[in-house]
């Protein structure tokens, strides 16, 4: 059965979620296996990236043996000169060096190619990576997001993809190319001298202790910074989101303090494991020097022995040269593939979080629904061994108006969640026209709701578009019937630049009345078939509240509407009223019925309004 694509959450929809602080790279050989196995998609790529690696190392170690018969041709030349028993071969010279060029032209043809591929494998991944986790977020339950700060969220998806990409674009070439130079360098050092190449090699016990020293000291310090940074930009994140709540409470020194805490932290982590991996070069230059020395006084020896020519020597100087950076290199390589390692974790352990419910395999058509509304004998616990809805059931007809009141944590806003599979029932069941709700698609579930909440939320586009963000296939005239509906037209036909009016990020060029009323008209053109209104007139003046009732009320005509509201006086009209006190219903009718029975909503009613400055219950 086909069914029409989502057409992203309606508004007022879920925000930004939350992120679980960044944890420690616990398993370094658990994790590159997983980045190995994600690799897997890549596989030819990467196989040709290794192959022209290995191919232009192995094309440029010939270098320093074919310069250094160059070397010794022109050495006999001058000494023939010397001599007076011949001169110096120009043309066998000539042809050693353009075979030479020949052979570094290929190797820097294969450099460019293996450059080429690897840049595109590196950023397919970083496509990979965060589309995946963009679709994991879509999977996420809600209570997931309940209980993490958005920023650490932000932090995977940006600065741990990062990480991963850039340094398995620098790194996974360089540990073919860097092993291939020390395997082929020590066979030409073999070949040239195997005394003077036991010398060398005196030096590698050194260089293993001093990278596995340092390696062992900065691996903490990486992981911890990678796991500071996601506290940092969550703090960020969360401080800036609520910069005017922060301001008016006097906050900011607070909010300094904290994020100058965990800078701290940061900084000291970062300094730390810069600090040591920056050691690793001095050391080991210092060590390589060491086997100059033993290697040029040798080599000058076997000289004068004539066991060996001067060519042979200058080359295998080069080729010591060229086995100590390879690793150097690798010694930086650990460094790096450890932070990789550490953020490459984080991004997998988010992957791996449960998600919600699969729907099911076989759908039912949103078409059965007219918008009967049954919640039989609901309870549900954020925790399991917290319940906060006990035993809540109701019957709503068709069409009808309905309002649910009650004290705060009585349990209204978490009956609209579970009627859109925010979350799920833990017993109980709540019913469309008869159908269990879980017996829908939560997309298409989701399609059929438009919500109307206190907390409004726009984009960085046009008004236009912000309305039209209800049903993205709108026209412009559905847009405009849509926004005179909801007495929009007038206001946005004020500004400057009317229907093309840009709202900045905040969307603080408009009042927070006509950002509630352009959310009411971008529900207006999602034709949905049931209504949530959660606290949707609680923050605006009582003029704009009339302005918006009477969007609500057009907007309300022959659907089914839950009214979330702590103004009683705005409820009035309703068809039901349900009245809920620790998360059960504990009346039921409309308002003058409610009145005349004297209970728990006469008694919300009465002390609402007996407060000359109409205080909310």
């Amino acid at each position: 059965m086909a069914h029409a694509a989502p057409q992203g959450p309606r508004p007022g929809g879920r925000g930004p979620g939350a992120m679980m602080p960044g944890e420690k790279a616990k398993d370094f050989k658990g994790t590159m296996k997983k980045l190995l196995a994600y690799l897997g998609k890549f596989l030819p790529s990467i196989i040709l990236v290794l192959v022209c690696a290995a191919a232009s190392t192995i094309f440029s170690i010939f270098g320093p043996k074919i310069l250094g018969q160059a070397t010794t041709k022109l050495f006999e030349g001058v000494i023939a000169l010397l001599t007076g028993t011949g001169t110096i071969d120009f043309d066998a010279i000539a042809q050693i060096l353009i075979f030479l060029l020949c052979l570094y032209l290929i190797s820097a043809l294969l450099s460019y190619v293996q450059g080429w591929v690897m840049a595109g494998v590196a950023t397919k991944l970083s496509y990979s990576m965060r589309r995946d986790i963009s679709n994991k977020i879509d999977r996420m339950p809600l209570a997931y997001f309940d209980r993490v700060q958005s920023g650490e969220v932000l932090s995977r998806i940006t600065n741990d993809v990062d990480t991963v990409t850039q340094t398995l674009n620098q790194s996974l070439s360089q540990i073919v190319s860097n092993v291939t130079m020390m395997v082929g360098v020590l066979c030409m050092m073999l070949s040239i001298s195997p005394i003077m190449t036991l010398v060398a090699l005196c030096i590698l016990p050194f260089s293993v202790l001093i990278v596995m020293n340092v390696v062992k000291r900065s691996q903490p310090y990486f992981q911890q910074q990678q796991e500071y940074l996601g506290h940092v930009n969550g703090h960020v994140e969360e401080m800036y989101g609520g910069h005017v709540i922060v301001s008016a409470f006097n906050g900011e020194e607070d909010s300094l303090a904290t994020f100058d805490k965990l800078n701290e932290r940061l900084y000291t982590s970062a300094w730390k494991s810069q600090f040591l991996s920056g050691m690793m070069m001095p050391l080991m230059n210092f060590v390589g020097n060491l086997g100059y020395v033993g290697i040029c006084v040798l080599g000058g020896f076997l000289s004068l022995n004539g066991t060996i020519s001067v060519g042979d020597i200058q080359a295998f100087i080069q080729y010591v040269r060229q086995f100590t950076q390879p690793i150097n290199q690798i010694a930086n390589i650990s460094n790096v593939l450890q932070q990789t390692a550490a953020a490459a974790e984080r991004v997998f352990a988010f992957l791996e979080e449960d998600e919600e419910a699969p729907d099911t395999q076989q759908p039912l058509s949103m078409d059965v629904v007219k918008g009967e509304v049954d919640f039989a004998h609901v309870h549900f616990g954020y925790v399991p061994e917290k319940t906060i809805i006990n035993d809540f059931s109701a019957i709503i007809k068709p069409g009808q108006k309905v309002a649910i009141v009650g004290p705060t944590g009585a349990g209204k806003t978490t009956m609209v969640k579970l009627l859109m599979r925010f979350y799920d029932v833990s017993g109980g069941a709540i019913l469309l026209d008869k159908y269990n709700v879980k017996q829908f698609r939560r997309n298409d579930l989701r399609d059929m709701f438009g919500m109307v909440l206190q907390d409004t939320w726009l984009y960085n586009d046009t008004i236009r578009e912000n309305i039209r963000y209800g049903r993205l296939n709108a026209t412009d005239e559905e847009v405009l019937e849509a926004a005179k509906a909801a007495q929009v037209d007038h206001f946005v036909r004020t500004l400057p630049h009317g229907y093309d009016t840009v709202l900045n990020e905040d969307a603080t060029n408009i009042s927070q009345g006509q950002k509630q009323l352009l959310t009411i008209a971008r529900t207006i053109i999602s034709e949905p078939k049931i209504l949530i209104f959660d606290e949707a007139t609680s923050s605006v003046d009582t003029r704009t509240e009339i302005a918006i009732q009477k969007a609500m009320d057009h907007l309300m005509e022959g659907r089914t509407s839950f009214i979330i509201a702590h103004r009683l006086s705005t409820i009035r009209d309703a068809d039901v009223i349900l009245v809920m006190r620790d998360g059960d219903i504990v009346e039921t009718g409309n308002h003058e019925e409610l009145l005349a029975k004297g209970g728990f909503y006469a008694e919300l009613y009465n002390s609402q309004f007996a407060s000359p400055d109409d205080e909310a219950v």
